[in-house]
């Protein structure tokens, strides 16, 4: 059997991995993406594009070459399909997430060192427009989960949907959108129903909001298809353990749920973006990303069988249970 031999590449590569995300922070808050979106240019044409120092410009370019964000051909960048979906302005534009991550996760990062030693929350500053900075980052982010939710599970045989606890409306109105016959109840904490109720005034004839805290929230109604999104790790065990309760109460036999979050798995690689996010959400504000295998078993215990695992690209995973 021939072994590997040690080398420090990995150690390396993940040591530095700051630099790659400052890299592409900066070329974000440049615009560097926008500008290439009319096709290739050059470095000199790039900076005079963005009004940044030529040598900045091929540094940034490079190194997003490198790490497959820009192609360069004939010494000329362009954006990647990926690039041009998410940050190039073709699709859902992930920008303020970058932004988010640069000026409010970055910097409070700072303080993991606390959070490693305490496994206490660092103190974050929401203050003036940093909360506006930080909003708009994680609906960005949550819109992503949306759409990759609705490339991988069929809504069309639903009829009948409940939104419980969630922090954005956008996962219910991509179902919306992919079925036209689809009613949806959102129950959110009291302080987000203004906010709802605005993001949904397109479908106002197939929704209803209602205000409840989510761990005392008794949703009325037999629903066929119960979304949990991003509930999980902002609660206690004993506060997710009622709340899949309550979902089970109001829905239907046989209807799905769809729990999405991240999870500590137990696979033999386990999935880097959840582990990492494990200590994003501890460091940012000492919310919990539960193991998987604690989750799984709450599920049963409120009447739900778990039946498939949907690993959505660069967003959470789902569970996906079935009332019984």
């Amino acid at each position: 059997m021939t072994t590997r031999p040690a080398t420090p590449e990995r150690i390396v590569d993940i040591a530095v991995g700051y630099m790659a995300a400052q890299q592409l922070f900066a070329a974000n808050r440049i615009g560097l993406f926008p500008a290439l979106a009319a096709g290739p240019l050059a470095a000199g044409e790039l900076a005079e594009r963005t009004g940044r120092p030529e040598k900045t410009v091929r540094i940034l370019g490079d190194a997003l070459a490198a790490l497959g964000l820009l192609s360069r051909v004939d010494g000329r960048y362009g954006l990647t399909p990926d690039t041009a979906a998410y940050l190039g302005g073709e699709g859902l534009d992930l920008a303020p997430f970058l932004t988010f991550l640069e000026t409010i996760s970055y910097p409070h990062w700072q303080q993991f060192s606390h959070t490693t030693d305490t496994g206490e929350p660092g103190e974050l500053d929401l203050g003036g427009d940093r909360w506006g900075t930080f909003l708009g980052g994680v609906m960005a982010y949550n819109a992503l989960h949306a759409r990759m939710l609705v490339g991988e599970f069929d809504f069309t045989g639903c009829k009948n949907l409940l939104d419980l606890g969630g922090l954005s409306a956008e996962f219910a109105l991509q179902a919306l959108r992919a079925n036209d016959v689809l009613r949806a109840t959102f129950v959110y904490d009291p302080r987000s129903v203004p906010s709802v109720t605005e993001a949904v005034a397109e479908f106002a004839d197939r929704t209803t909001v209602v205000g409840a805290p989510t761990p005392e929230a008794e949703p009325a109604g037999e629903f066929d298809l119960v979304m949990v999104n991003h509930v999980v790790h902002r609660f206690s065990a004993e506060e997710n353990q009622a709340i899949l309760r309550h979902a089970r109460a109001a829905a239907a036999p046989g209807a799905r749920l769809l729990l999405l979050d991240f999870f500590l798995d137990d696979d033999p690689s386990p999935r880097a973006l959840d582990a990492l996010h494990a200590g994003e959400y501890l460091v940012i504000d000492g919310t919990v990303v539960h193991p998987e295998a604690d989750v799984r078993g709450w599920l049963a215990d409120a009447g739900w069988r778990p039946v498939d695992r949907l690993t959505l690209p660069g967003s959470p995973r789902v569970l996906v249970a079935e009332a019984v």
